[in-house]
């Protein structure tokens, strides 16, 4: 039987902390009880920063409960750093990890599943999204948008898959040696090579509180992986390039031909459209340069990803 902990990032989720603790606490027992897992499986809760009581509703969760452990960063160090800081900690002491956020909008049940198929051999097992009906329309399109944006990079990614996943213990020692800062898991997991499967999983209603992932946030990650992952947009401003001096020299013919048959009104319209559309060209060939330069810039500091700032332990771990 392997020892299970459930990772949980949290970013000021009070309100549905004590809600999810219970849950993730009867799902234990009930594994522990069908023998599925060691009776020293537990959830830790990591704290990424959070502004409201989150931190010390989880020292007394973990007070009263022997089953909840708590991670307390040192500062806000965003989502999937969050994600990496409990997975780290927990490969010291776990078999298998299953990361699940602490809304528990994902499939509780799925959990179950993901136990199994590690059982029959699997090191990684994606949770993958086959109803999105709890979500809002906007959220919806938008990673639908953004899954096959991904695919259309070259990007190797699991397709309606978030961090909803199982992990064993040597595919978390492989994504150990992956330093990089510009985190995005949901790219680097697939490269590993392990044996893995999928799971459904269904999406439910928030029970309290509301989302913490933005839509600025889902943007932000969306250019993290692709420009993390995949140097094709650098191909597509090479190709934009050429089709603009295409068009540059047909209208260069347009031009001396006019002017030969006497044909050219003088005017600014023309003039004006090809300035705004070059410069807007151009302007985003820099942006997009200039978002692989940032990435270099961040990666070869090498700064920690997060500081530890405690952590709490049952004296059986």
């Amino acid at each position: 039987m392997p020892r299970l902990v459930i990772v949980s990032p949290c970013y000021n989720e009070e309100a549905i902390l004590v809600y999810s603790a219970g849950e993730l606490t009867a799902l234990l027992e009930r594994l522990i009880a069908a023998g599925k897992i060691l009776p020293t499986s537990h959830v830790l809760y990591v704290n990424d920063g959070s502004r409201d009581r989150t931190w010390e509703l989880i020292e007394e969760l973990h007070q009263s409960n022997h089953f909840i452990d708590g991670l307390c960063l040192a500062g806000n160090v965003g989502h999937q750093s969050a994600i990496m800081a409990g997975m780290m900690t927990a490969r010291d002491v776990a078999d298998a990890v299953v990361t699940i956020d602490a809304d528990l909008q994902d499939d509780l049940a799925a959990i179950e599943e993901m136990v199994d198929r590690y059982l029959e051999g699997y090191d990684i097992v994606y949770g993958v999204k086959v109803s999105r009906t709890a979500d809002p329309l906007p959220k919806r399109t938008a990673a639908i948008a953004f899954y096959r944006l991904q695919s259309a990079m070259g990007i190797r990614a699991i397709y309606n898959h978030a961090d909803f996943r199982l992990m064993s213990r040597r595919a978390l020692d492989a994504l150990a040696c992956y330093p990089e800062r510009n985190l995005y898991l949901r790219g680097i997991i697939p490269q590993l090579g392990y044996r893995s499967t999928t799971v459904d999983d269904v999406i439910s209603e928030r029970v309290a509180g509301e989302s913490k992932y933005t839509l600025r946030k889902m943007l932000l990650l969306a250019v993290d992986g692709i420009t993390s992952f995949s140097t094709r947009p650098i191909s597509w401003i090479i190709g934009m390039g050429l089709l603009c001096l295409l068009i540059s020299i047909c209208m260069a013919v347009y031009v001396l031909v006019s002017y030969i048959e006497h044909l050219s009104v003088p005017g600014w319209a023309s003039l004006m459209l090809s300035l705004w559309f070059i410069g807007s060209i151009l302007l985003l060939s820099l942006g997009v340069i200039g978002q692989y330069i940032g990435k270099i810039y961040i990666e070869i500091k090498q700064r920690p990803r997060y500081h530890i700032a405690q952590h709490l332990q049952h004296n059986d771990q």
